[in-house]
């Protein structure tokens, strides 16, 4: 509670009043589960959206491909971001085993999932300041800035650096191990491109108007945690 209210001049500047509240309730589900390593991971992945989400702002809010609210972010934003997490933290709080699945692979998960939507919001939002060539990723046609499933050279570029940005930390606070930060970021990475295709195939199409933006979130976390997993049971044989 002292942590968020030293903080809440700047997150007031990030998150709406109803996001606030909510980005709360997460940061005490997380403190609780996962201490402070776990919470300073996310707040990391907060900071860090947030600083590339400014990237050439004017430029983006212009051509109309700029977040919304200024750039803040509110409640659909912060559980479609991190539910994911939450669910890996607490399935790692409870115990060195939890339904089959060890403890330090629901840390690793809950590190993917975070870095997995990093990476993506790196693509993004590098990917529209600075992107010259933007291609469909499922047909290689070139489409505009900001079409969902659109990808360019330097959002690509871009999603691996946001992904090991964040894996890098969880591994310098002891979250994680070197290998580990290999499968988080690589996972990341694959699954930032699995919801460029899930935006370009699903993503406002008729019929599937439920499937918002921060529902492709939720399921992009949901593969970057799954395939953290699967890398650490089957390649680091955790």
């Amino acid at each position: 509670l002292a942590l968020f209210t030293a903080l809440k001049g700047k997150l007031n500047s990030m998150l709406t009043p109803s996001g606030y509240w909510h980005a709360f309730a997460l940061g005490c589900g997380l403190w609780t589960t996962l201490g402070w390593r776990g919470w300073t991971v996310c707040v990391a992945y907060l900071f860090l959206g947030q600083a590339v989400t400014k990237v050439k702002f004017a430029e983006k809010e212009k051509a109309g491909i700029a977040e919304s609210r200024g750039g803040r972010r509110g409640p659909e934003n912060v559980w479609g971001s991190a539910a994911t997490g939450l669910m890996c933290a607490f399935a790692a709080s409870q115990g060195k085993s939890f339904l089959g699945i060890g403890q330090d692979l629901y840390i690793l998960a809950y590190v993917a999932s975070l870095a997995t939507k990093l990476s993506d919001t790196f693509a993004s939002e590098i990917g529209k300041a600075f992107g010259k060539t933007t291609f469909l990723i499922t047909n290689l046609k070139r489409v505009p800035p900001g079409t969902e499933g659109a990808i360019s050279v330097e959002g690509t570029a871009a999603a691996l650096v946001g992904g090991a940005l964040l894996s890098s930390y969880a591994l310098a606070i002891g979250m994680i191990t070197s290998p580990q930060l290999m499968v988080a970021a690589v996972s990341a990475f694959l699954a930032t491109n699995a919801e460029s295709w899930i935006g370009a195939t699903l993503q406002e199409k008729e019929g599937l108007e439920w499937m918002s933006n921060e529902v492709v979130n939720f399921i992009n976390t949901l593969i970057g945690a799954s395939l953290a997993l699967t890398g650490g049971k089957f390649i680091l044989n955790m």
